[in-house]
């Protein structure tokens, strides 16, 4: 109770930028949905989520835009290029395999 409106903004602002950190992490890369139960397996998920994100920020700094805007262009690009793959097999040269 004795912190000046000062040092309550500071700390609230370092707090602000690592519940920004955790938010981006479980939603950009999916770490709170991980399906693992081992802990070998857990660790895996926890190292390479982190290095997703890792990629996402630099990416961020390079493209000057912000991780869910990343994030939907490499689902949209991704959804893309699987129909594009759905369509090439859909053609009438693989129809006459059976």
């Amino acid at each position: 109770m004795s912190l000046s409106f000062e040092q309550v903004t500071a700390i609230y602002k370092k707090r602000w930028t690592v519940e920004q950190y955790h938010k981006e992490v479980k939603q950009i890369t999916s770490f709170g949905k991980s399906p693992t139960k081992t802990v070998k397996t857990q660790s895996n998920h926890f190292y390479l989520s982190i290095m997703a994100y890792s990629k996402v920020e630099i990416l961020k700094i390079r493209t000057k835009s912000n991780a869910f805007a990343l994030k939907d262009r490499i689902y949209y690009n991704a959804l893309k290029n699987a129909m594009k793959q759905i369509n090439e097999l859909s053609t009438n040269k693989y129809q006459n395999v059976a």
